[in-house]
């Protein structure tokens, strides 16, 4: 079970994250006419999405709607077949500093056996801010202790991080995407594992972040209940973006059925209000 405790409510643990050296760029992502296929197999196409700095945007879709493959040109490890890409005012495929992305991938908690500590873990975030070969100076270490405050992670510092549960590598992955301090951060799916209270903690860290540090945040989620909660902005994504706006109009009665395709499922709770699809994969 995971505490709706792990992440700390303390604003000072959460104050080192930069507000940008480039405030004057509002669109930190942009995206034009974007395409991408796999040989014959088409998986965007004419994506065209801006995303400023303070967003907290949520994209949704089915299973293989292209959204891992959409972050995966954001974090420029795939480039567009047709389009363009633009990071912080530069063209993607010249942009080097990549630590300005902080990424959370899909199992990002999925360590194995990976003989390492914790520390050591959230360590290698930082190093892609300090450089490969460069020995961590203090200001370094300062700032993946200042992660693992963050995360309530200092009593499993040394802690072999194989012998972790799941709810606790996951704020492992976590830390060590935070360790870089980004100004933005891509999130695949990075709740799945968690309880119901340590999503709550999950979610209330990322609107801390964007709320808080002016953190820009892109999340790819299955959880519409999250969605109705939290962010401000919503795209529906199944290979085009066939839905852009506000999460409450996203919600609104018979919508959400309609750009799945399928039923979707909407318990009636007073106070809270959780969405799921049915048929959602893992």
């Amino acid at each position: 079970m995971v505490s709706p405790k792990f992440l700390r409510e303390d604003v000072e643990a959460l104050k080192f994250y930069p507000a940008g050296e480039h405030s004057d760029v509002e669109a930190v992502i942009k995206l034009e006419g974007v395409g991408f296929a796999f040989g014959r197999n088409q998986v965007l196409e004419n994506i065209s999405l801006e995303i400023r700095r303070g967003d907290f945007l949520a994209v949704l879709g089915p299973n293989g709607a292209g959204k891992t493959t959409l972050l995966k040109i954001i974090l420029g490890l795939y480039q567009p077949g047709t389009g363009m890409l633009k990071l912080f005012g530069m063209d993607g495929s010249r942009f080097r500093e990549r630590y300005r992305i902080g990424y959370v991938p899909q199992k990002g908690a999925a360590f194995g056996d990976f003989p390492a500590t914790v520390w050591e873990v959230v360590a290698t975030g930082r190093t892609a801010r300090a450089g490969l070969w460069r020995r961590l100076a203090p200001k370094d270490r300062e700032k993946i202790t200042a992660a693992l405050s963050a995360l309530g992670l200092e009593e499993l510092a040394h802690r072999p991080v194989r012998a972790l549960s799941g709810g606790q590598r996951q704020r492992v992955a976590i830390a060590r995407a935070l360790a870089a301090e980004p100004e933005v951060l891509l999130l695949d799916e990075a709740a799945e594992g968690l309880d119901p209270a340590g999503e709550d903690a999950f979610y209330g860290l990322l609107e801390r972040l964007n709320r808080g540090q002016g953190m820009t945040v892109v999340l790819v989620t299955h959880d519409i209940g999250a969605v109705s909660r939290r962010v401000r902005k919503v795209v529906f994504l199944n290979r085009r973006i066939v839905f852009e706006g506000a999460s409450e109009e996203c919600l609104e009665n018979g919508k959400l059925s309609a750009l799945y395709g399928m039923p979707v499922y909407v318990p009636g709770s007073v106070g809270r209000r959780r969405q799921e699809v049915y048929g959602k994969g893992s």
